[in-house]
């Protein structure tokens, strides 16, 4: 396996933020989690050696600070999707739910042609690595619920409310 990238940055509101990438793309984002726990994650999904480097990832940093300043809207950086072709069509309709605005998890399996496939769409949608870039937050029950969301219902709401702040 290759060499997998890891850099990190202090957010005044999600704490740590931490983006792995490989030669392909930003393979990981998370954020509100430990280094340790942030480390073990990325080893398990990405077997090989682990180098800290914020110069491989600075363009996804970079991004990621402006956009948790509201000062960015759309990501442009190249990434490097794992899962199955199903989570890869599901992460494709995600990255393309606009800035400040939400979709319901039936609407996402509509427009992936699967309108029965909520469900499964909810848990490629949790098993999204690249929280943020790929909003997976955007995501909402058909009824209006936030539904669920790994790092949290307050986390999701926070980040909704600052996304329709900005988008104004």
């Amino acid at each position: 396996m290759g060499k997998v990238y890891y850099s990190s940055f202090d957010s005044t509101w999600l704490k740590k933020v931490f983006v792995a990438s490989t030669e392909r793309g930003v393979c990981m984002v998370d954020f509100l989690a430990q280094e340790k726990t942030f480390l073990k994650e990325l080893k398990r999904s990405f077997p090989g050696e682990i180098i800290r480097d914020d110069r491989k990832n600075q363009k996804a940093l970079s991004q990621l600070e402006k956009y948790l300043k509201g000062k960015l809207r759309c990501f442009d950086c190249k990434l490097n999707m794992k899962g199955t072709p199903f989570q890869k069509k599901v992460c494709s309709a995600l990255a393309r739910i606009p800035y400040g605005e939400t979709r319901s998890y039936q609407d996402i399996a509509r427009a992936i042609g699967h309108p029965k496939a909520f469900r499964a769409v909810g848990n490629a949608n949790g098993n999204n690595p690249i929280p943020l870039i790929i909003p997976c937050h955007r995501v909402i029950e058909s009824n209006g619920g936030l539904g669920g969301f790994g790092h949290g219902l307050k986390v999701k709401k926070e980040l909704l409310d600052f996304e329709k702040t900005h988008a104004l």
